[in-house]
C-alpha cells in the first residue's frame, strides 16, 4: 500500500471474503493504520478454528489463527457479522454473505478440513464471499476472493440476490490451479461463456494454466493483472 500510495485512512469499509491466511494477514496491520470506525464484514464461520489441509500422504497442515472476534471487537471496527447479504456503503455496494452453491461440478476444496468438538470433517468453507456492484447500464460487477463455493455458484448467486442478468466484469480468484480442479476447468469456460462478461479478471488462486485458457477463450474480455494493476470501470 506505501508502495502504490494507498492512503489505509482513506479506506471506507473492509470486506473479507474468507478466514484464510492470505486473505487475513494484513488486517491488523493495516487496521492499526486507520483512525476512524470502519465496518468490517464478515462471516461468522470465519472465526472457526483449527482449520487444516490434508497431504496426499495423510499429514495435516494446521491454518495459522489470524482471525479472533475478541481481539477485533478491542478495534476501531463496526463488525458485521452476518451469513446472510449485507448491503454497505450507501447500499451501493452488496457482499453476498454464504453463497448457494447449486452446481454439479463445483464441489469445494476436498483436501480442507475442520475440527468440530474434537473430530475432523470436511470444511466447506462456508465463509466465502463476494462482493457485488450493479454498474448502470452495464450489469453487474462481481468480486470474488477464492471462489471455494465456485466461480459459477458466486455469479449466479450475485444474479439471484439482485434480479440482475447482465454480467458486467467477473474479478477475483477463481480457484482453478492444480490437477483436482483443472478438471472443471472446460465447464467452468462454458458456463461464463454463456454469461458473456465484458471484462473478465481471473486473479490469484485461479491458476497459470486456466488464465491462459480465459485468455484465449475470451480475447476481448480478458485482463491479465498483477499486484499494483488498476482496473476502471465505467
Amino acid at each position: 500500500m506505501d508502495k502504490l500510495a494507498v492512503d489505509p485512512e482513506e479506506l471506507e469499509a473492509i470486506i473479507l471474503s474468507h478466514a484464510h491466511m492470505d486473505h487475513t494477514g494484513s488486517l491488523h496491520p493495516i487496521l492499526d493504520k486507520v483512525s476512524h470506525q470502519i465496518p468490517l464484514v464478515v462471516h461468522p464461520d470465519a472465526f472457526l478454528y483449527p482449520r487444516f489441509l490434508e497431504g496426499k500422504d495423510g499429514s495435516l497442515r494446521r491454518f495459522p489463527r489470524t482471525l479472533v472476534r475478541e481481539d477485533l471487537v478491542r478495534k476501531n471496527v463496526e463488525l458485521l457479522e452476518n451469513k446472510t447479504p449485507t448491503l454497505i456503503l450507501n447500499e451501493t455496494f452488496l457482499v453476498t454473505g454464504e453463497i448457494e452453491r447449486t452446481t454439479a461440478f463445483e464441489k469445494g476444496m476436498p483436501n480442507a478440513l475442520i475440527e468440530r468438538d474434537g473430530n475432523l470433517e470436511p470444511d466447506p468453507i462456508k465463509d466465502d464471499q463476494a462482493l457485488v456492484m450493479h454498474l448502470k447500464d452495464r450489469g453487474l460487477v462481481v468480486i470474488s476472493g477464492c471462489s471455494h463455493t465456485g466461480i459459477v455458484n458466486t455469479v449466479g448467486y450475485a444474479k439471484k440476490l439482485t434480479g440482475v442478468e447482465k454480467i458486467h466484469a467477473v474479478l477475483g480468484g477463481f480457484h482453478l490451479s492444480g490437477v483436482f480442479f483443472e478438471k472443471i476447468l472446460d465447464q467452468t469456460i462454458s458456463e461464463l461463456k454463456a454469461l458473456s462478461p465484458e471484462v473478465i479478471v481471473p486473479m490469484h488462486c485461479t491458476g497459470r494454466k486456466a488464465m491462459e485458457q480465459f485468455s484465449r477463450e475470451f480475447p476481448s474480455a480478458f485482463v491479465l493483472n498483477s499486484v499494483g494493476s488498476k482496473i476502471t470501470l465505467h
